[in-house]
């Protein structure tokens, strides 16, 4: 099969974005989807088997360059969430607006998005409800849109602080005594979310916010007999909490506040005959009133494309507890 088009309207620069230096960006996708790509300005020709779906992602490419940089993630990103036919020209500018259901988190440093329809489900799963549960592999977008509808509900003064929790857990390995204050002990643990706090609302503003306890971060062990009110909490690495654990951090929500529970029941790294609250809680709560639950899949992994085929592969073999 081959396919013969135009992307208009004629942008050199757009054009650039597109195909990426020495058209690294075309070879992706011709690697990808095992077709061959011609390109002569504006002009394409495509063979192969999957000429037509890779018609369709190039429209699609074209109209995201012109807002945002194509990038390999990017690339990859299309690939797993195309499934339709190639869109017709006028639809393919037509559709640069993001469509009106599609939530959207708004932070000092941009706009962020959901990627495929699990992680839009998320994001409408936590604008919604005051507890949340995101239960799915590593690389998935569980901890980092946690952590963007925190900064928003604070940039907002829906709460007046954020409080990041996480269980001291080695993951398989016993590191021993750690040396320095509470936060340099904990610190290495909850580096995932300072990353994106960092990303979303930069260095600076999250020191000063640190400083002064607006962003506070606490080992869960260190949440005992505490009610938290107005504000936005994050347990993550949740398979990791013991069953006692996880209903004592449950406990801790007072009024006007929202926490979100993030983990994999495939990566619990507790002593052998330890039991999982994670996977415990899915079953006591299933039909609570008030709770959202979000299971992402292989499928969603957002990160490396090995990454997928990694926990694809694990799933095939029965996953690792």
């Amino acid at each position: 099969m081959t396919r013969e088009f135009e992307l208009e309207p004629t942008d050199n620069e757009r054009l650039a974005n597109l195909c990426g230096p020495l058209d690294e960006n075309l070879r992706m996708l011709e690697s990808r989807l095992a077709v061959d790509i011609r390109r002569r300005g504006s002009a394409f020709r495509v063979s192969g088997e999957r000429a037509a779906a890779a018609e369709g992602l190039l429209r699609e490419l074209f109209r995201l360059a012109r807002a945002e940089e194509v990038s390999p993630a990017s690339i990859h990103l299309a690939l797993r969430d195309y499934d339709g036919p190639a869109p017709a020209p006028a639809a393919a500018e037509s559709g640069a607006a993001p469509a009106a259901d599609d939530p959207a988190i708004r932070v000092l440093r941009g706009t962020i998005r959901a990627r495929g329809p699990n992680q839009r489900e998320y994001l409408r799963r936590m604008q919604r409800h005051d507890l949340t549960f995101g239960v799915g592999p590593a690389g998935t977008g569980k901890t980092y849109l946690a952590v963007a509808c925190a900064v928003e509900a604070l940039q907002s003064d829906r709460v007046r602080r954020i409080v990041l929790v996480r269980p001291a857990v080695e993951a398989g390995e016993r590191l021993g005594f750690l040396p320095g204050d509470l936060s340099q002990k904990v610190d290495p643990y909850l580096r995932p979310m300072y990353d994106a706090l960092y990303e979303m609302m930069g260095f600076e503003r999250v020191a000063k916010f640190i400083e002064r306890n607006v962003i506070e971060v606490a080992p869960l062990a260190f949440m005992r007999g505490r009610s938290l009110n107005d504000s936005f909490i994050i347990l993550d690495e949740a398979q990791n909490t013991t069953v006692e654990q996880m209903k004592m951090f449950l406990t801790r929500m007072g009024f006007g506040s929202r926490a979100v529970v993030t983990g994999d029941v495939t990566q619990t790294d507790l002593p052998p005959g330890r039991p999982s609250g994670l996977r415990h809680v899915l079953d006591v709560l299933r039909g609570v009133e008030g709770i959202g639950f979000q299971f992402f899949e292989a499928r969603d992994v957002v990160r490396h494309p090995l990454v997928q085929r990694i926990v694809q592969a694990y799933e095939a073999k029965g996953g690792t507890s």
